[in-house]
This record gives structure tokens, sequence and C-alpha cells, in this order.
């Protein structure tokens, strides 16, 4: 459990923010490239760490992000006129380039130089394969982008998707970095017959209460999770935590699995949920990273739909299951074919998260043993969030972007192997492996 005063602090994420003043120390992933698929094309709005703004692609088809109100008297730039590489306030026509400058403002004389005075705040944006990142942070000149290698694979090779959820990102987050309720909530309507005997699944099934060793890392906090598997051996999923707020989760073979999830916080209770991946691996294990014997259960199909998009701030990757219509769960197959009833691993975790409220009272919870990894994490956050803010002490990985060269997935090891060193080389991104196969 939390105190109430520790739980503020980890998820508030706002201007002025402890945790807020974090998480703008790193680039942040804020929308799809194809957004804004157009050079002078209209203007999108975009809520990002509490922040009301809008992005749009100049002439010259760079990224611009500023506030949404306007500096002179707080119209909407949203309905904004997007030309000649800057937007244009329909109110008064003033108008800002990228940098947020005040590049021409005709209510004025011409002898005016009042324009010069004027500046709206504006954030550096960059793309990466079919991301448009932001940095909203302090430096004049913003730190590289993190080396996240499933966002930095050749064309082609790489799948992205994002969505959001109606929760806030620390609650969302702790999902992915609890490898148990994978026998439960995913796996529990699943029998030891229904699977391939010597796979990852088999020993999930078989066993479903893994233990836990945890530990710090310069990028955030690794866990290994261990079960019985053949006799001599032990089945280890491995995953981490990257801050601010990556997660690499198990979901196949570790070495070969190139896959990272970022929890962007768009403000206290929503948060949009990027799933970055090397493609078409990702689409031969199914969703889930997991091979199973015949057809999957009844209920798990793993259907994903998006409703139409919409223009207002939380209007953008919304599923059709959704709180609104309790995820379309179905009691009825509940009782007979999946442990919840409720289509699809994506939308079984959403409905939980969400759940939960816009931010979970922490205090009122009760943490097993299990809960090891969540346990160390927050930890991580709440002390790197104090120790910048008292001391200006600089977040892990914020500096450099090598830190976050890693991967996750399943292994067998030898009983009594030491997890840490055996598993060093199989958890370096950009390595090949070809003596690995797919679990």
């Amino acid at each position: 459990m939390l105190t109430q005063r520790d739980n503020e602090l980890m998820c508030r994420i706002g201007p002025g923010t402890p945790m807020g003043g974090l998480v703008r120390q790193y680039w942040i992933p804020a929308l799809m490239s194809s957004e804004l698929p157009e050079a002078d094309g209209a203007p999108l709005r975009l809520r990002l760490l509490g922040e009301d703004l809008v992005t749009y692609r100049t002439t010259s088809g760079s990224i611009g992000v500023m506030q949404n109100a306007c500096p002179h008297r707080g119209a909407s730039l949203f309905f904004g006129r997007n030309e000649e590489e800057g937007l244009r306030c329909v109110y008064h026509g003033w108008k800002f380039d990228v940098t947020g400058a005040c590049v021409d403002m005709p209510n004025e004389p011409a002898e005016s130089n009042f324009k010069h005075k004027i500046k709206a705040a504006a954030y550096p944006a960059t793309e990466r394969n079919g991301v448009v990142w932001i940095y909203m942070g302090p430096l004049a000149t913003p730190p590289q982008l993190p080396d996240i290698e499933a966002n930095m694979m050749e064309e082609g090779e790489w799948s992205v998707n994002t969505t959001l959820r109606e929760c806030n990102w620390v609650q969302a987050l702790e999902g992915d970095i609890d490898t148990s309720h994978l026998a439960f909530l995913h796996l529990g309507a699943v029998k030891e017959e229904d699977t391939v005997p010597g796979t990852f699944d088999f020993f999930t099934v078989k066993d479903r209460a893994p233990r836990y060793e945890v530990v710090n890392t310069d990028f955030g906090t690794m866990y290994g999770a261990y079960r019985p598997a053949a006799p001599g051996q032990l089945y280890w999923r491995l995953a981490h935590f990257m801050f601010p707020f990556w997660t690499l989760i198990p979901t196949g073979t570790l070495g070969l699995q190139i896959f990272a999830r970022a929890w962007v916080p768009v403000d206290d209770e929503h948060t949009m949920v990027w799933s970055m991946v090397q493609a078409n691996r990702f689409a031969r294990q199914g969703q889930d990273g997991r091979e199973r014997r015949g057809a999957p259960p009844v209920g798990s199909t793993g259907r994903f739909e998006y409703l139409p998009q919409a223009t207002g701030w939380l209007g953008r990757w919304r599923a059709t299951q959704n709180k609104q219509n309790d995820y379309l769960i179905d009691r009825a197959v509940q009782k007979t074919g999946s442990y919840t009833g409720i289509d699809g691993i994506t939308c079984q975790d959403q409905a939980i998260t969400e759940g939960m409220g816009g931010i979970l009272d922490r205090s009122a919870e009760h943490l097993g043993t299990s809960d090891a990894m969540v346990i160390r994490t927050r930890q991580r956050l709440i002390r790197a969030a104090a120790a910048m803010r008292d001391h200006g002490t600089i977040p892990p990985g914020a500096d450099n972007p090598a830190v976050f060269r890693q991967r996750s997935g399943g292994i067998f090891l030898p009983e009594g192997a030491d997890w840490q060193s055996a598993t060093a080389a199989y958890r370096e991104a950009f390595a090949q492996h070809p003596e690995l196969q797919q679990a």
C-alpha cells in the first residue's frame, strides 16, 4: 500500500508536479505520423501531460506543437489556418511558427514591434518509424531519442498502434509488470491438455504461482519470475520497467522478442497506450505472443476495433469495447469457455485497470509476494521524482539513450543458474541469436 501523499506524487503529471517534471525530461511518443497526413493540413487537438495542445504539419513537412490557447485572447488555435510554415489564429490573424514565435500580427499597426514580444508555448517534435515524438522538458537542446529497438527497425519490419485507456498511467502500466495475472485473467480457463507440452503456456498453466526476483537497473527495474519446467529446469519470464513509462513484457522468446510498450499520460485520468513491435513475428505468435494447440479458448479471439476518430481532446483511438458497454462481457461465455467473458487480451486488461477508477486509492491495497515488481517500480518512480524535485537529480536514462537497449521474454534455464548472468547476452537489444527459436 501507499500513503495518499505518495500516491498523489506518483500519479499526478500536470505542469508543476514532481512526477510531471520527471516525465518531461524524456521524449514522449505523442501521435501517429499518419494522424497528420499532409502538409498544411488540418490541425489536431492533442492533450499530453495535462496540457491542451494543437499539432500540425507545416508546408515543409515538419511538425508543429503549441499551446491551444492563442496568447492574444485565448482563442483556440485548433480552428487556425495552417499555412506557409505556421499556424494563424482566425480570431485576429496572429500567426506563429513551430518555435512559438509570433511572425505576423496584422491587426496591429505596421510600425508596431509588439509581435516580437509575443511567444506561444511550443515544443520540439520529431518522427521515427511512424511515431511523432515530443519533448516537453526544460532543455534548449533536447536529449537524443531513446534507443527503443522496436522503434528503430528498418522500414517494413515494424508495427505500431495506440489505444486510449480511461485511467491513470501508473495504474495502467502496473498491469504490464504483473506476470502472475497472465495465468488467471488471460489463461484462467485454459487447462494443461489445451496447451502444447513443453511450451511456455504449458508450464504457466501447470503452475500458476510464479516466484519472483526483482532488481533495480540503470533504466528502472527488472523482474525474473520462475516456475518449474522440465526436470532440472526452470521456466523464467524476464521483463522490464524503463523510465519514465516504458514496459518490456515477456510475451515471446528472450533474445528474439522485439517489443516495447509506452504508457503515456494524457492527463491524470487518461493514458495513451503505445505498442511497438517487430512486424510479422508478433502476428505469427498471436496478439499475446503465445502458441496453443488448436483454436484459442472461446472468448479469446483477440479482436480489437476502434470507434471512429473524433476531434475532441479524448476522441482518438478509443476501443469499441469500453466501460460504457461493459467491454461487451458475455456472462454465458464466462461460465462455459472464458475466464472473463471479455473478448481479447487487450480488452481484458483494459476492463481491469479502468474498472479501478480514474486514480486508484492504493492505501486500501493488500499486497503479496507476487506484487514485488509493482512495489519496487513504485519506489523507483517516487524516489526519482522526489530526488529531481529536491536536488535536481536527472532521472535514469533521461540523458543516456543507450540504457534503453533491452529485450525481454521467456527462457528455460537449469535449476540453480544465476538468472541475471545467464540471460545477459539475450537481454541486449540489436543482437542476433540464430541458435534460438520462438517458443
